[in-house]
C-alpha cells in the first residue's frame, strides 16, 4: 500500500475523550523542538468551540498550534472545527457539512512537507465514526504513521486498552515495546531525547507532559496515563 502522508511523525489516538491526547501531542511538540527539529501539529477534526474577542476558538487547536515550533494558522492545524461538543459527524451534520477525507489527508500531506516531524492528533477515540462509511481508524490508515495510544488511569483503564490495541491490530497497526521504538528513522536523536521509559513508566511520561504543556499543569494528577508506541506496518 502506497502511504498517503510521509511518516516522518506519529498518530495520537487514545481510549476515550478527555484523558489527554492533547497534552501528550504537545508535548510530543515540544520536546521535538526544543531538539532542533520543525514540528507541526495537526488536528484533522475538533469538534466544540468558545467565543473569545468575537472568534470561534477551539482549545485542542491553539494547543497543538502553540506548542509546534511551525508558524501556523488554525486553519493549518485545525482543517476541520465544528462549534458543537459532540460526536463529531453529528457536530458536522448539525452545520450542514461532510467531513472530507481528501482534504485531511492534503492538509497533513502539506504540513508534513514543511515539518520534520507531524505529530496528528485523532479526535476521542480510535473508532469514532467520521462519516456514514469511515471512521478515526480508516484515518489512521490513511496517513499510515506510528501510533501513540494515550489510556487515561481511571477504573476500567486495563480493558479498554486492550481493546483499543486490539482494534489498532486489527487495523494492520501492532504495538512494539520502547525499546523497539525509540529510533526512529527520520528522526535519529530521538533515541537521545525520547527515551524507552516513555512507553514503560506512568510516572517518566507524566513528568514529561508536565513540564512540557504549559497551561495543563494544574490539571494534571500523575500517575495519568500509560503510552504505546504502534508502528504500522511495512508498506507493500
Amino acid at each position: 500500500m502506497k502511504r498517503a502522508v510521509p511518516s516522518h511523525g506519529f498518530f495520537v489516538t487514545g481510549t476515550d475523550t478527555e484523558i489527554g491526547k492533547t497534552c501528550v501531542s504537545a508535548a510530543l511538540l515540544h520536546l521535538f523542538a526544543q531538539a532542533g527539529y520543525r514540528s507541526a501539529g495537526l488536528k484533522p477534526v475538533a469538534a466544540g468551540t468558545g467565543l473569545i474577542d468575537g472568534e470561534r476558538i477551539n482549545e485542542d487547536v491553539r494547543s497543538l498550534r502553540a506548542a509546534g515550533s511551525l508558524a501556523l494558522t488554525d486553519a493549518e492545524v485545525g482543517p476541520f472545527r465544528l462549534d458543537a461538543a459532540c460526536a463529531p459527524h453529528i457536530a458536522a451534520a448539525l452545520e450542514g457539512r461532510a467531513i472530507d477525507r481528501g482534504a485531511i489527508l492534503r492538509a497533513a500531506r502539506a504540513l508534513a512537507e514543511r515539518a520534520d516531524v507531524l505529530v496528528v492528533e485523532g479526535v476521542g477515540g480510535f473508532c469514532v465514526p467520521l462519516g456514514a462509511d469511515w471512521d478515526t481508524s480508516d484515518l489512521a490508515v490513511d496517513l499510515a504513521m506510528p501510533v501513540v495510544l494515550v489510556v487515561g488511569l481511571r477504573l476500567g483503564c486495563i480493558n479498554h486498552a486492550l481493546l483499543t490495541a486490539q482494534a489498532i491490530r486489527s487495523r494492520g497497526l501492532r504495538l512494539r515495546d520502547g525499546s523497539e521504538t525509540a529510533s526512529h528513522p527520520t528522526c535519529p536523536g530521538v533515541t537521545r531525547m525520547w527515551p524507552p521509559c516513555v512507553t514503560g513508566s506512568v510516572a517518566c511520561m507524566a513528568r514529561l507532559a508536565l513540564a512540557s504543556c504549559r497551561g495543563w499543569r494544574n490539571r494534571m494528577r500523575p500517575p495519568w496515563l500509560l503510552i504505546w508506541m504502534a508502528p504500522s506496518c511495512e508498506s507493500s
